[in-house]
């Protein structure tokens, strides 16, 4: 899985041609990343909670902890859920549709739901974007409702030559058409903050730049996705970071820096002090681990282990 990338996984999900399956499900009463309500209902018909879920892992359980999908492709989607859930995991984070409802019969949460027109070069920052994207949350927002999802992503789209506040004010104008949607339905669509390095003229690089989009949508179904690798190589100074905008950050990413590897002690990044921050921020959605492992599940185990805080 090291030769495979971000862009590579999603472009190849969005290849696949296995229809959705969709049935009754809870309506979710949760927003702004919140798991409390989430945690409670069945919607897998089966009664663990994500409590229960770590504490027959043997966590503290105060860290929701989840997982990228695309980080572990080589391992069979059923497989990889069980896997995840005996070791703690709540969540699976960026799944497509056609994935939703195997990964809540598996008992686990859709943590951050992908979705079809979403990608991270064509985004909302150009208005000739906007139709086709919102017309995509429009249709996909009450199936993930349906289903008890209430997380579900967005990506602003390169520059292009594109200046700040035009971005700004094309991301704001296509997020106050879904907002009415979202707020309805309950799901909280969180727009992703990643590094211009390793997305060459991503124009949500830092998180100064979301927050005023978060501002300007003025809804609090509209937050920031906070990758905590990104932003360290984009801006530093996270867990200040943290503090001073933790009313617009509604979901985190863990990664390793340098190489975006294991959260380990072979890294700059000191994820117990880091999760020790979120947690104090009075932060209770999820925390997804999206590295790239360099031992596998093995790796990921030791993550789970590093952010029990």
């Amino acid at each position: 899985m090291d030769t495979i990338n971000r862009r590579q996984w999603i472009a190849a999900a969005l290849t696949a041609s296995v229809p959705l399956v969709c049935t009754q499900g809870l309506l979710a009463e949760n927003g702004g990343g919140n798991t409390e309500n989430l945690a409670n209902k069945n919607i897998s018909g089966k009664a663990e909670t994500m409590s229960d879920i770590s504490k027959a892992a043997n966590l503290k359980g105060n860290i929701h902890q989840a997982v990228s999908r695309w980080c572990y492709g080589n391992i069979p989607f059923p497989e990889f859920c069980d896997t995840c859930r005996q070791m703690g995991i709540v969540g699976i984070d960026l799944v497509m549709p056609d994935d939703w409802k195997m990964v809540i019969d598996h008992g686990l949460a859709v943590s951050m739901g992908s979705l079809p027109e979403v990608n991270i070069t064509e985004g909302i920052n150009r208005e000739e974007n906007h139709d086709r994207i919102v017309a995509c949350y429009e249709k996909y927002i009450p199936i993930a409702a349906e289903l008890g999802i209430t997380n579900v992503i967005s990506l602003s789209g390169n520059r292009g030559g594109l200046d700040d506040e035009s971005g700004i004010a094309a991301c704001a104008k296509a997020m106050k058409r879904v907002m009415p949607t979202a707020e309805k339905y309950g799901v909280t669509v969180h727009m992703e903050l990643l590094n211009e390095y390793d997305h060459t003229d991503y124009q949500c690089s830092h998180t100064s730049w979301g927050a005023e989009v978060c501002r300007r949508v003025g809804s609090p179904r509209f937050k920031l996705l906070y990758d905590i690798y990104h932003m360290q190589r984009s801006e530093g100074e996270i867990i200040g970071t943290i503090r001073k905008y933790a009313d617009y950050i509604g979901h985190y990413h863990t990664g390793g820096n340098p190489g975006r590897n294991d959260i380990d002690e072979t890294q700059e990044l000191y994820y117990p002090a880091i999760m020790r921050a979120i947690l104090e921020t009075g932060y209770t959605g999820f925390v997804a681990h999206e590295f790239m492992p360099r031992d596998g599940i093995n790796s990921l185990r030791r993550a789970i282990e590093i952010c029990d805080v």
